[in-house]
């Protein structure tokens, strides 16, 4: 076959079966395509590189996938050698011959390691069993691995590829004893520090042994219940917080025999603060007992949709499915522990596979049967749970913890010790875990899950009475019941909702609601064809809307009240006869009813609350408004949301009766714009609301050891309109080009990185500068930052999501850009908040922005870096997010070319 590598401006290197290599443009490949079937690297990337359509391929990317699954490449040629030590040229045009080597050295590898899958039963599936039309890579495995193309035995091939047959189960183990609550001396957290450190021969830090000493406090006993002994610290950027927690934490945990829960925001944290355990741990079978990563449920591949997936007709002619499900379950074998929104499940198998065939195996709609499920005892997601039970150390995020908290009951052992790390996140965590949502997709996806998926639909949401039903089938009241539950449910949209709303023609109580939401948003926003989110105020309603909302309650409460009856008489059954039941048949009662009270509890409840209040007002402390969601310009949604205006109050409420020590920690938790430096976090992280005794709380700050004035550059750009998107376009270019690359470029809205985007590619790439972009490259944002630090002399173009989780030490980001300063959307929702915290609430919110974006920029006492704003109306108030020291220049564009230039 011949190769291809794409080069820049719709062109690329075409190396033919003849050995020819030529430099080709956009109309050429298409005709080679129409002929020809080429090997290439990551199709979907290299497709939006040379603005054509996806086409047919060899595609490394698939070959590395199922070679080494559950191993992280960068998705590019250069990636895969340097990821399987193989020779790399610089030159672009010699990356041909590269790919030729990669697929060699991966084919022979195939043939020499162990298998936790079958290789060859998985790639006939994949090649549709000799197909044309199947995975071109099959019948080259096949030869290799000296298989046939068709089975000896289709049977025998198809339970080859039940690989969950091949997974370990889990076995129930008696309840650990409750941990003890000895302190943590300084002497014995110092200790474990240099342990960790050494481990790695990482160098010594004043500033690190500081920070744990500082932080101990959250592990004292408490004396007061309901009192916690908190902590909140800021570690400036080079301080090494990560490892300054983890030793009080491991050295409490094993001194107690208890857990310490690490909370996180972001995907990467937590994968670097499990990263770091491998100090502790470099015994992988050791580490599994003692630290365990844990997320919510729809993070993890559910075993039971790859096994639909697998057992899909549409194997036998659709050779996407074919391939995502082989890649999927080669993955599924080897994988630590099934996380398919990180860990080791590679992000660009989402841009080649599909969200559907990827992400879309997760259980994302709450149609786990729990202990009903064939695979309960290999399910990853209990796995995760039960392994938390015994850890010593568990890296959750803030979300699970809230929403873990907010469910538990008296019954519930919860851990009683926590890290919030990204403690400036807390705020934003709380918010979307404790809000509500009465929308036409919140409100069909509990029509599936009462009643069940379409009867046209190829599906296993089976729907609650073929759960229960067998449970029940002896007792009249609770099928009575049942029947009401059924009979209310059909009030919630069915299938094809979204083109009924907008042809006008609703059907039943919910989508008239609906509509009539969508009306009144639509007659009161100024801006109906804006891109994005309209939103409008619930008061005062138009016609038949109140009226509506009440009806609506009314069958929303016949629905509730059933329910409730159903959970409790299990329960009651339960208890009454625990001693016929077997240990499967009370798993499921268990499940069911924790299944039935959630979506009681936080929906149903809340959806006839908010419906109650349109009545009169909203309760002080909630927003509620109407909203339509678009997507690209089109409607996607309508409904009503509810958010506290202070979110905190139910993340302390609920978490309170547990926690007996908190560290809130980040790099930015201070606001150096308000007298009272701590005044924002303590009201951000809710410690407000836990404390009557200030004896219980302790603040400190641990400064960079980093030398921010010699290091850095603050410009803001002060003859740059930011409205006019060419002036904003050269800008852009001029930086990264007096950069030489190693840019990040901020957007406050994807609509101007995108323009941006187009503008500024021909003129970048023409200084030999990849630019890489979120939202244009359809890869990940993780894949995308690991791209651009191994990339030295690259940009990248992102919006806040990219900042959050940028860490990229060295020269690779040495310049940061941000397009206008990073003021809050003014919505309904900030609006009422804005008065709840007072006029400085904006300030706080973006000097907060400032303050993260500019920490990302140095990483080490080596970094060098220049922090730009093109926005000339950033006020000098906010500038207090920066370092004191550092001179906060107002030039010309010009002028910053030729300062930054010497700088660099």
């Amino acid at each position: 076959a011949p190769i291809l590598v794409p080069f820049k401006s719709g062109k690329a290197y075409w190396l033919s079966v003849d050995g020819e290599i030529s430099l080709i443009d956009s109309k050429q490949i298409i005709k080679n395509l129409e002929t020809e079937v080429p090997i290439t690297c990551n199709v979907p990337m290299v497709a939006a590189k040379l603005k054509i359509n996806t086409f047919l391929a060899y595609d490394i990317l698939e070959l590395f996938a199922f070679v080494k699954p559950a191993e992280f490449t960068l998705p590019t040629i250069s990636g895969i050698a340097k990821k399987l030590d193989i020779f790399l040229f610089d030159e672009v045009e010699n990356q041909c011959s590269t790919a030729l080597d990669i697929i060699q050295h991966l084919i022979l590898e195939l043939k020499q390691s162990d298998q936790k899958s079958d290789p060859a039963a998985i790639a006939r599936m994949m090649g549709m069993y000799g197909n044309k039309n199947g995975w071109l890579w099959s019948k080259i495995i096949l030869k290799n691995l000296g298989q046939p193309e068709v089975p000896n035995s289709y049977a025998d091939d198809r339970n080859i590829l039940k690989i969950w047959n091949r997974l370990q189960e889990w076995s129930e183990e008696a309840p650990p004893p409750p941990s003890g609550h000895l302190p943590i001396s300084d002497d014995e957290a110092q200790e474990r520090l240099q342990e960790l450190l050494a481990r790695k021969k990482s160098e010594h830090r004043p500033e690190q042994e500081a920070y744990t000493k500082s932080v101990l406090e959250a592990y004292a006993p408490i004396s007061s219940a309901e009192k916690p002994n908190v902590v909140i610290g800021e570690a400036g950027t080079g301080v090494g917080k990560t490892l300054g927690y983890l030793a009080p934490s491991t050295a409490w945990a094993e001194k107690n025999e208890g857990s310490v829960w690490i909370s996180t925001y972001t995907r990467n944290l937590q994968k670097q603060i499990d990263n770091e355990m491998d100090r502790l741990y470099p015994n992988a079978d050791v580490k599994a007992q003692k630290t365990v990563v844990r997320k919510g449920r729809e993070n993890y591949l559910c075993l039971l949709n790859l096994e639909d997936a697998v057992n899909s007709p549409s194997l036998e002619n659709n050779e996407q499915n074919a391939i995502a499900v082989g890649l999927m379950l080669r993955w599924a074998a080897v994988s630590r522990d099934g996380d398919i929104m990180g860990g080791d499940f590679p992000g660009w198998l989402v841009t080649l596979l599909g969200w559907g065939r990827t992400f879309g195996l997760a259980d994302r709609r709450g149609e786990c049967i729990y202990a009903g499920c064939n695979h309960y005892h290999k399910c990853f997601i209990e796995k995760s749970i039960r392994r938390s039970k015994r850890a010593d150390i568990v890296i959750a995020n803030h979300a699970l913890v809230m929403i873990q908290s907010a469910l538990s009951t008296d019954s519930d052992v919860l851990p009683a010790r926590y890290v919030f790390d990204e403690g400036h996140h807390l705020f934003d965590a709380a918010d979307s875990a404790f809000s509500a949502v009465l929308s036409g997709i919140e409100t069909a996806q509990m029509r599936r899950w009462l009643i069940g998926a379409d009867k046209n639909k190829r599906s296993r949401a089976r729907g609650l009475r073929k759960r229960i039903e067998d449970l029940i089938k002896d007792d009249d009241e609770a099928l009575k019941s049942l029947d009401e539950v059924m009979e209310n449910a059909r009030s919630l949209p069915a299938d094809n909702w979204r083109m009924r709303l907008y042809d006008g023609e609703a059907k039943g109580i919910t989508e008239k609601f609906l509509g009539l939401v969508k009306q009144q948003v639509y007659a009161r926003e100024n801006n109906p064809n804006a891109v994005y989110s309209l939103e409008t105020a619930t008061l005062p309603m138009i016609d038949d809307l109140g009226e509506t909302a009440f009806k609506l309650a009314l069958k929303l409460y016949a629905l509730k009240e059933p329910l409730n009856y159903l959970a409790k008489h299990l329960r009651d059954k339960l208890a009454k006869h625990a001693d016929t039941y077997d240990k499967e048949t009370k798993q499921k009662i268990e499940s069911l009813c924790n299944s039935i009270e959630r979506r009681t509890r936080l929906e149903l409840s809340a959806w006839i609350t908010m419906l109650d209040n349109l009545k009169s007002a909203t309760p002080e402390d909630f927003v509620d408004w109407f909203f339509v969601e678009r997507n690209a310009g089109r409607d996607f949604d309508y409904g009503m949301k509810r958010h506290w205006v202070d979110p905190t109050k139910p993340f302390i409420e609920t978490i309170k009766p547990y926690a007996h020590g908190m560290l809130v920690t980040s790099a930015t938790m201070s606001d150096n714009g308000d007298d009272n430096i701590w005044k924002s976090i303590n009201t951000r992280s809710g410690v407000n609301h836990i404390l009557g005794n200030e004896k219980n709380l302790s603040h400190f700050t641990i400064k960079s050891p980093f030398n921010y004035k010699e290091q850095t550059k603050i410009i803001v750009i002060n003859d740059v309109n930011i409205n006019d998107i060419g002036q904003v376009s050269t800008a852009y270019k001029s930086l990264f080009e007096t950069a030489k690359g190693g840019a990040l470029g901020l957007f406050t809205a994807i609509n101007r990185l995108k323009q941006v985007h187009e503008i500024i590619t021909p003129e970048i790439e023409k200084m030999d500068i990849n630019l890489y972009s979120q939202h244009i490259d359809g890869m990940d944002i993780s894949t995308l930052i690991d791209m651009f630090k191994q990339d030295v002399n690259s940009c990248l173009l992102g919006t806040d999501a990219t900042r959050d989780g940028m860490d990229v030490p060295g020269n690779s980001l040495r310049m940061i850009v941000f397009d206008r300063t990073p003021w809050p959307r003014p919505d309904i929702l900030h609006k009422a908040r804005r008065k709840e915290f007072g006029k400085t609430y904006d300030d706080m919110l973006t000097r907060s922005k400032l303050k993260q974006a500019y920490g990302r920029l140095i990483r080490s006492k080596q970094d060098k870096g220049v922090f730009v704003i093109l926005d000339s109306r950033l006020p000098t108030r906010l500038t207090t997010a920066f370092p004191d020291d550092v001179e906060v220049q107002r030039i010309s564009l010009k002028e910053a070319i030729e300062d930054i230039g010497k700088f660099l």
